[in-house]
Formats: C-alpha cells, structure tokens, sequence
C-alpha cells in the first residue's frame, strides 16, 4: 500500500498556501530544490499533478484543489496523534487592532486550531497604540495593525484598499456640505480624508464618530459617507466614489509583527499568514 511523507505533504500545503516555491521554502527552512523535490516525490507517490507552475505564476491544478483539504486534515492528524503523547500545552497571544479585525479571522482561528490541538490562543483585539505597547514590553507573541500605526518592518499580510462608502438610503443634497463619518483623531485614515477633501475643495461636516463597528452601523442606516476599509464593507454599503466625485484614497498594508523566533511559533506565524493569503484568494468582490 503507498504511504504518504509527512514532509511531501507539508511542503505541497506550503506551496498551495503562499503561492511561491521560494516563500514556501523560506517558511520551512529548507531550499527550493528541496521544496521542489519533496513536491515531485508526492506527485509521483499520487500519480496526480498537484502544482501548475510557470514563470509567472504558480498555482494548484484541478487535482491540488481536490487534494487541498485532504492533506490539511493529514496533516493535523499527525499533528494530534504527536500532542497525543506530549500533551504540552502552549500559549500564543495575538494581539489584532480593532480597525483591523475582519473576515479573515474565522479562517485564522481554524487554522491555528487544526495546527496545534494544544495550543491556547489569546486574542486581544484593542486599538494600535495599546497593542504596540503591549507588544513591546512582551506580554504580547505577535500583533496585527496597519501600515499607518507603526513604521517598523514586519511582514505584510496584505493590501488594505479604502473606499468612500454609505448606504442606498443616504442623501447628498448638492450645495449642502458632505456628511462624514469618522474615526476617532488617533486615526490616520481620517485626516487623510479630511485632507482629500479639503485640497478637493470639497466642503463637508463630521456628523459621527465611532469605532470600527459604530461606523459601520452609521454607514449602513446612510446618516454619512466615510473613508473606510473594501475588506470591512457589509453588503448593504455601496461605494460612492464616483456618484459623488470624491478623491481616491491611498492603500495601506496590513502589517504583522512578532519577535519570537521558535520553530514552533514560526509555524503559527505561518498559519497567520497563510489565512490571511486564503482569504485574499477567494477574494471580496469589492477588492476585486
């Protein structure tokens, strides 16, 4: 009966997650060569090609996207069947900046569940600066804020791509200021668009505040218009851009940061990374 190579495996999931044969290889401290050759190893075992890869682009066949699920269930089995005999519990606390907290969550928490039964995850989801605190005086493994919060080099998960957004029942009558919706002042994304609109000679008046969820609401009962993230839109925001003839706003990045270096907690990081990848993929129509 064949068998299946744990490794073989972990390296096609690897690839399948990041897209890339040399990140890929970077996230699992090998070389491409070897990263190459374990995949060529489990494709043969298969019979099946599982990778299409080109000059431009590499990505998972029709048998990869068959397979995917499979071999992530291999692998957490193997996985479970280890923490079975060591049961050593570990702690990862991840700190994720309100603005920040979005759809891809749910996929990082599976991820980070069917990596490590024995894993306790911590989540504080709190303003940046808090978290940056935090982080740095240790009582934090890793955060994730935006570009905009910190200037330090981190790994970038992702665009964030911003849009002028309301509702279907929002009203601008012309010749009356623009109504906005804004984040508190510690919020970079509101000055710049405060700034659009000013060089826009575009007059306007702040009629809500709130965070990331208050804003939210404003937009979608239509009291405002306001800068807020494509990742975040609900279904009944509309984008309003052009109907208005407002600026583009600038895209950020969202960033992750962390200073430990373990094997165990970079495989963690890994799985951050790679929920975040999954969700770009399947995309959001608005990013689209």
């Amino acid at each position: 009966m064949d068998t299946l190579e744990i490794e073989a495996v972990r390296a096609f999931v690897m690839i399948a997650d990041l897209q890339s044969f040399t990140r890929a290889a970077e996230a699992l401290g090998s070389t491409q060569g070897a990263v190459s050759v374990k995949l060529k190893r489990l494709e043969d075992r298969l019979g099946k090609k599982l990778i299409e890869r080109t000059p431009r682009q590499v990505r998972m066949s029709a048998q990869g996207e068959t397979f995917l699920p499979s071999a992530r269930e291999f692998l957490a089995a193997h996985e479970r069947a280890l923490a079975a005999l060591t049961m050593e519990r570990r702690r990862f606390r991840l700190g994720i900046a309100a603005h920040v907290m979005g759809p891809e969550v749910p996929t990082l928490l599976a991820k980070l569940k069917s990596l490590d039964p024995c894993l306790t995850v911590e989540v504080l989801v709190d303003n940046s600066r808090a978290l940056l605190d935090a982080y740095e005086q240790g009582s934090l493994d890793a955060i994730i804020v935006r570009s905009d919060d910190d200037r330090r080099d981190g790994e970038v998960l992702g665009p964030e791509h911003f849009g002028w957004f309301t509702s279907s029942d929002f009203e601008h009558r012309a010749g009356e200021p623009l109504r906005i919706a804004s984040h508190p002042s510690c919020c970079t994304v509101r000055e710049v668009a405060r700034r659009l609109l000013d060089t826009a000679s575009i007059p306007w008046t702040e009629v809500f505040v709130g965070g990331t969820s208050a804003v939210t609401a404003a937009l979608s009962a239509g009291l405002a218009v306001a800068a807020f993230p494509c990742r975040l839109a609900t279904p009944d925001m509309i984008e309003v851009s052009q109907a208005l003839s407002l600026p583009p706003i600038p895209s950020l990045s969202i960033m992750l940061h962390s200073s430990l270096t373990d094997a165990k907690t970079r495989e963690t990081l890994r799985a951050i990374t790679a929920a975040f990848s999954e969700h770009r993929r399947t995309g959001n129509r608005l990013e689209r």
